[in-house]
């Protein structure tokens, strides 16, 4: 038979070999130019022959680097790269082997599998997980990162308390991670597999508080729903609810509360029966109690049925050697979220870090890192002292001193605007970001807060 009949017949059989295949294939040449490619190919990424045959091999990749071109450099193969591809930007794992003929690089072999049905599935998911996440807890002791001894001694107290029926008190800066203490209480508890649920007790109005805890009746006030609602006491019957920010919590409020402490059971708004409920409480609170009481603003008996157990957590000073393992978990963390993978902070970055004092705490030490990230370059992968941006860096802190004492021809609004914005912006930054938190320092509400950010652009500062 003619030699030329032979390899066209190969040719062909080859061809339909890989047509047959159903993940999309792209073979490409030493030089990174497309030189095969399948049916698949096409159907998966709305691509056509003339857009890719003997174009550079990144020509149809719509977010991610060149695979192909990694495997021609290294000569070494690459599996499992996410990436997006084609006008449609559909979502793939890109596998890349080396094409090696007589010992030499001829080019590189890729497989696409398409992953754009299971994204949307997992987003679908992840979407109804948030929906939900408020009825179980997230997270377990072994999220809480540390080797120091406070902080060693905070998780081996929640542990003890986990195991028994008492209220915890956790008692600690804005930003230690009392919520994530919380959390792994509950999932130690024996009521692990009923419901954990949480209320911030700064964020609500006294009247929308109490509806939230306790439920309502039909008719109760203007706006109630037809049949009345659960409260979140019921809905948390046989497992656990945190109240967040306690101190914040009106008189009122505080005597129905300590009702439900002794007595086991609630009323409702615009109810006189009362309910039984099997609730296990968790406080929490970074508010001088002791101070409040004073004050006359909390109740002591409330105080002492709170305090039965209390638990300092540290904050992030107290603690400073945790701030390397800390900082590495938030990266580790961050990167998968934002696709950069192999990430490393620089000795020099670290101790920019270590000589920080930290005011926002953990919170604001994971706002930080994942700064440093955004920060980075496409070709970096070494966060450095530069990607940091403390709020030392930040320009608006650099010119704050020459402002302090006002400049020539501006007018009282105009200084009292200056001033607004910069206790403002200290506040946020001392807080690590909480708006709650700093609208409670500023003794301002939660809404006017969010008009004033709005209004000078602070909305995204931490």
């Amino acid at each position: 038979m003619d030699p030329d009949i032979q390899i066209k017949e190969a040719e062909h059989v080859l061809k339909n070999i890989i047509d047959s295949v159903q993940d999309a294939i792209s073979v490409v040449d030493e030089k990174g130019m497309g030189l095969i490619f399948n049916k698949a190919y096409y159907r998966l990424t709305g691509l056509e022959e003339k857009d890719v045959m003997n174009k550079p091999a990144a020509v149809d990749i719509a977010e991610g680097e060149s695979i192909h071109m990694k495997v021609l450099e290294t000569g070494k193969p690459i599996r499992g790269v996410p990436m997006k591809v084609g006008p449609y930007r559909r979502d793939v794992l890109v596998s890349c082997a080396p094409l090696v003929i007589n010992g030499h690089l001829r080019g590189s072999v890729g497989i696409i599998h398409d992953v754009s049905e299971i994204r949307s599935l997992y987003d679908e998911l992840k979407l109804t997980r948030q929906k939900v996440r408020h009825l179980e807890a997230k997270y377990t002791f072994e999220d809480i990162i540390g080797q120091s001894e406070k902080i060693k001694e905070a998780i081996s107290n929640a542990g003890v308390a986990a195991l028994t029926p008492v209220n915890v008190l956790l008692r600690g800066d804005c930003g230690t991670g009392k919520e994530l203490f919380a959390h792994a209480i509950h999932d130690a508890s024996h009521r692990r597999e009923k419901k954990f649920l949480r209320v911030n007790c700064s964020a609500l109005h006294e009247n929308l508080l109490e509806s939230e805890l306790f439920g309502y009746t039909e008719g109760s006030f203007t706006g109630a729903l037809k049949k009345g609602r659960r409260g979140l006491f019921e809905e948390a019957d046989g497992g656990t609810l945190f109240l967040d920010e306690i101190g914040s919590m009106s008189l009122n409020l505080q005597a129905k509360l300590l009702r439900v402490l002794q007595e086991g059971e609630i009323v409702k708004v615009g109810d006189s029966k009362a309910a039984p409920v099997d609730v296990r409480i968790i406080t929490a609170t970074n508010a001088d109690l002791e101070e409040l009481l004073r004050l006359g603003s909390f109740r002591r008996d409330l105080y002492y049925r709170l305090n039965v157990f209390p638990i300092y957590i540290p904050s992030l000073h107290e603690r400073r050697q945790d701030i390397p393992l800390i900082a590495r978990h938030f990266l580790n963390h961050i990167c998968q979220d934002y696709n950069r993978t192999g990430a490393s902070l620089s000795p020099e970055a670290m101790d920019k870090l270590l000589s920080y004092q930290w005011p926002g705490n953990v919170r604001e030490l994971k706002n930080v890192i994942a700064r440093g990230l955004i920060n980075l370059k496409r070709d970096e992968l070494v966060v450095k002292p530069k990607h940091l941006m403390l709020p030392g860096d930040l320009p608006r802190d650099r010119g704050q001193r020459e402002g302090e004492e006002g400049q020539k021809g501006e007018t009282l609004a105009e200084i009292k605007a200056r001033c607004e914005e910069r206790a403002l912006a200290g506040a946020l930054r001392e807080c690590g970001g909480n708006k709650t938190e700093a609208a409670r320092r500023l003794g301002i509400s939660i809404r006017s807060l969010y008009n004033k950010l709005q209004r000078y652009g602070l909305g995204e500062l931490k």
